[in-house]
């Protein structure tokens, strides 16, 4: 095989295979950005040997730098660097939950948490079917399309479909979520709908920087919309 249609992977899988670094990036997957002192803690590690990892995640162009002031703080580069990290946690084993606090934040965030900026989780995966079902949304090779139908219902919602299609960020798509190996539905239609529902009050912060809790009212809201019914929690 040509050398053109190959990518040299091995530096971002080096810059990966640092559980300090894995760390920081998996508390970085909700989309906002933490001070170096925030990433420090969050990995167990000096603020000075954190300061040489995220110099690396810099360098690797895996973060950027957001500023505030004299204040910098780190979020990753983009949603494609969430899906990375997504993908890996499909393909790697779990981490041992030793307390009664693990096992209900484990427990919340496989119910429902955000992948970067979209809905993941039970409820992200049974929205998309839903989406799906209803024929709101529909397969487009790798990517999904908006009908009719779903430009409507969603346009009522507040997603604005016709601003998002101008954007370069893929409009819509399957991300195979790594807790239920089914897809919920990414890109900046998946980002504007999640936010959306945030502000409608559907969903809460919690359980962790990715938690989101399902209020009555986004149950209500879920059906009524998409008739998207989830399972009730394990």
């Amino acid at each position: 095989m040509s050398d053109t249609y190959r990518a040299d992977f091995a530096p971002v899988a080096a810059l990966l295979a640092d559980r300090a670094r894995a760390a920081m990036l998996t508390a970085l997957m909700d989309g906002r950005p933490l001070a170096a002192g925030e990433l420090a803690r969050v990995a167990g590690i000096s603020a000075q040997t954190a300061s040489s990892h995220l110099g690396k995640l810099l360098d690797g162009g895996l973060l950027a730098v957001v500023r505030q002031g004299r204040h910098r703080y780190y979020r990753l580069a983009g949603p494609e660097i969430a899906e990375v990290v997504e993908a890996l946690m499909r393909v790697s084993p779990p981490v041992p939950v030793r307390s009664l606090r693990q096992s209900g934040e484990a427990r919340r965030l496989r119910a429902a948490r955000t992948c970067y900026d979209h809905l993941a989780g039970a409820v992200g995966v049974a929205l998309c079917a839903a989406l799906l079902d209803q024929g709101l949304i529909e397969e487009d090779g790798d990517r999904y399309a908006v009908t009719s139908k779903g430009e409507e219902v969603l346009g009522e919602l507040g997603v604005p479909i016709a601003d998002l299609r101008k954007g370069r960020r893929k409009f819509a798509g399957p991300c195979l979520d790594w807790t239920e190996r089914a897809p919920h539905l990414s890109g900046a239609l998946g980002a504007a709908l999640t936010g959306r529902m945030i502000e409608l009050g559907w969903f809460e912060r919690g359980g962790g920087r990715r938690g989101l809790v399902l209020t009555d009212a986004g149950l209500r809201g879920l059906a009524d919309a998409f008739g998207c019914i989830p399972a009730p929690a394990a």
